[in-house]
């Protein structure tokens, strides 16, 4: 277990870190904006380098940290909840719901908004599917004891995620060639044009303040239903609160920036290496360093190729699969 001195050396480094990304967000670019025009423009003062800064580029590097906050807090939690290390935001199913929602509205042509409004309401109802089957789980591994609800949930999401993503293909196949490339960018991960960056970070403030307060009932639900029941934790409640904590965290990442691969499933594990298992410390570390991969991810992801843009998510992909796989190597996956 790392000492409390080395905890706080590692969250120093994360919250350096973090303004790190956000300075190189707002100075990077087409155009080159220097530390001066940046203080400028957070002061408040105008001109077209502080509109940048203030207008395009604070809004979407926030919205960005925001995201990949909440992907990786998401991804922390449900790798408690289904105790398993390579669980990721996504592994029941919230992003494909998102996603047909987010893409009907593409496919008929309607605005951002309700783009936003389908993903939503896509993510709404994954969730519910999901919590359908979890309640009954739940309830019969609390009743029984010994059974764990755990496989059965991860078999459900899967089943479900499959079947999302049959619905994806047969819309992707029949969507016009003209709105093709814009759904195949939502799909990849897209920051161009995030704006709504305010309910993201109150989002990310809200799940960690509730989730904080039962980082060691977490802890203790690690080691099984059984024990945790034994010494006294509220299981089924404590399950409950933990997938609707992680599926809105995820529902409204995936709203504000599409399905982005890899940020809550790299993240939890690479942190769990460096500062254990301790919900206490990975769950605040997993926030802070999530969003400061995806912000530096997008400031490559608009700068390596520009003035054409990448998506995102093919950047935290072609990170995620070598760093992952040398996690794996170092310390193989354990229940």
């Amino acid at each position: 277990m790392p000492t409390r001195r080395r905890c706080a050396w590692v969250f120093t480094l994360l919250v350096l870190l973090a303004g790190a990304s956000l300075c190189a967000a707002l100075m990077v670019g087409s155009m080159r904006i220097g530390v001066a025009q940046v203080l400028d423009a957070l002061g408040g003062t105008r001109g077209t380098e502080q509109d940048i800064v203030r207008l395009l580029r604070l809004p979407r590097a926030l919205a960005a940290f925001a995201t990949g906050g909440l992907l990786a807090l998401a991804g922390a939690l449900m790798q408690v909840l289904l105790r398993n290390p390579l669980a990721d935001p996504y592994v029941l199913g919230v992003s494909g719901g998102a996603a047909v929602g987010a893409l009907g509205a593409m496919m008929a042509g309607l605005g951002s908004l309700a783009v936003d409004l389908g993903a939503a309401g896509g993510a709404l109802a994954a969730i519910v599917l999901v919590f359908a089957v979890a309640q009954r789980e739940f309830a019969r591994a609390h009743l029984f004891g010994a059974l764990d609800a755990s496989p059965r949930l991860l078999l459900t999401g899967v089943i479900l995620a499959a079947g999302w993503g049959a619905i994806i293909t047969l819309m992707l196949t029949l969507a016009p060639e003209g709105r093709l490339r814009g759904m195949l960018f939502w799909l990849m991960g897209d920051l161009n044009g995030a704006q709504s960056w305010m309910p993201a970070l109150l989002v990310l403030a809200a799940v960690l303040a509730i989730t904080y307060p039962v980082a060691r009932d977490l802890n203790v639900l690690l080691r099984g239903e059984t024990i945790a029941q034994a010494l006294g934790v509220h299981v089924v409640s404590l399950r409950r609160n933990a997938y609707l904590a992680a599926s809105a965290a995820t529902a409204l990442a995936v709203t504000t920036a599409g399905a982005i691969a890899f940020v809550g499933l790299v993240v939890p594990h690479a942190l769990r290496l460096a500062l254990g298992n301790d919900q206490r410390v990975l769950l605040p570390a997993s926030a802070i360093t999530g969003g400061t991969l995806l912000v530096f991810a997008d400031t490559a992801a608009r700068t390596l190729f520009a003035p054409q843009e990448l998506p995102v998510g093919v950047i935290t992909a072609l990170l995620g699969v070598p760093v992952f796989i040398w996690l794996l190597s170092r310390n193989p996956a354990r229940k």
